[in-house]
C-alpha cells in the first residue's frame, strides 16, 4: 500500500511517500514560501528514490489544515490533481492531529497530553487536545478538545493541566511559553519538526476503514477567513 504523505500547511513543505507502515523517502525544506516551486520537485524526487511511477500509488494523504491560507491550497490543489488523475482515494488528516501523531511516534514513553500549537499572529494560536494511547493500536488518537483559534493567556489551559502533563508542540508553543511554563505540569519540545510521516498512521487507517474525501469538493480546513492584505511595491507611488 503506496501513500503519497503531501504537508504544506505552514511553512515546512514536506513529502513522504510510504509503503505498509515504513518510510521509503522524504524530502523537506522550511525556506519561506518555497512551497509553489518544491512540492512538484519534492514528489518527483521521492518516487524516483523509491524506484516507483505515480502509478504505483494507492493513495495521497495531504494535511488538511488550518494553517498557511497558500500553503493548503497548494498542498490540497496538487493532491486532488493526483487523486483524479490516477484515479486513486484522496485522504486528508487535521493538520494538529498530525503534529501529535508525530509526537507520540517520536517518544513512545510519554502517556501525557498533547497540545499541538500552531501560530496564527499576535497571541492568537490553532490548538488541539490529544490522548495518543490508542495509535499504535488501533492508528487512531482520542481528541479530548477539537481544532480551535484560541487566544492564549495565562491560565487558559489550567482545565487540563492541573490533571497531568500536557506537552506543548509547535510554532504556537515558543510564544507562549512564558504564559503557559509556569504550570508545573506543562512541558515543551523546542526541538519538534512538523513532518509529512505525522499522517502515517492516520492515513493508513483512514483508507483501510474507507474514510476518503471527495475529489471534486474537498476543501481544507482554514478556520479562519482568508484576508488580502495590500501590496507594497517600493518606488511606487499610487496616482
Amino acid at each position: 500500500m503506496n501513500i503519497l504523505l503531501i504537508e504544506t500547511a505552514t511553512q515546512i513543505c514536506s513529502v513522504v511517500l510510504a509503503a505498509d507502515g515504513k518510510v521509503l523517502a522524504r524530502r523537506e525544506s522550511d525556506t519561506p514560501n518555497a512551497h509553489s516551486t518544491s512540492l512538484s520537485v519534492f514528489i518527483d524526487e521521492v518516487l524516483k528514490e523509491s524506484h516507483l511511477t505515480p502509478r504505483d500509488l494507492n493513495a495521497v494523504c495531504v494535511s488538511a489544515g488550518p494553517g498557511s491560507y497558500t500553503g493548503l491550497r497548494i498542498g490540497v490543489s496538487t493532491a486532488k490533481g493526483f487523486c483524479y488523475a490516477l484515479g486513486i482515494p484522496l485522504l486528508s488528516v487535521p493538520t494538529l492531529l498530525s503534529m501529535a501523531a508525530l509526537y507520540y511516534r517520536q517518544h513512545p514513553d510519554y502517556h501525557g497530553l498533547v497540545c499541538p500549537m500552531i501560530d496564527a499572529r499576535r497571541m492568537e494560536c490553532y490548538t488541539m487536545m490529544v490522548k495518543g494511547e490508542r495509535l499504535k493500536v488501533k492508528g487512531e488518537m482520542e481528541i479530548l478538545r477539537d481544532t480551535s483559534a484560541d487566544v492564549i493567556e495565562a491560565g487558559c489551559f489550567d482545565e487540563w493541566l492541573d490533571s497531568g502533563e500536557v506537552m506543548f508542540i509547535g510554532d504556537g508553543a515558543e510564544k507562549t511559553k512564558e504564559l503557559l511554563g509556569t504550570h508545573h505540569n506543562a512541558r515543551y519540545d523546542n526541538g519538534f519538526r512538523l513532518s509529512a510521516d505525522g499522517m502515517l498512521e492516520l492515513a493508513e487507517s483512514r483508507l483501510r476503514d474507507g474514510k476518503t474525501e471527495d475529489v471534486a469538493y474537498f476543501e481544507p480546513f482554514y478556520l479562519k477567513d482568508f484576508v488580502a492584505k495590500k501590496s507594497v511595491v517600493h518606488g511606487l507611488r499610487e496616482n
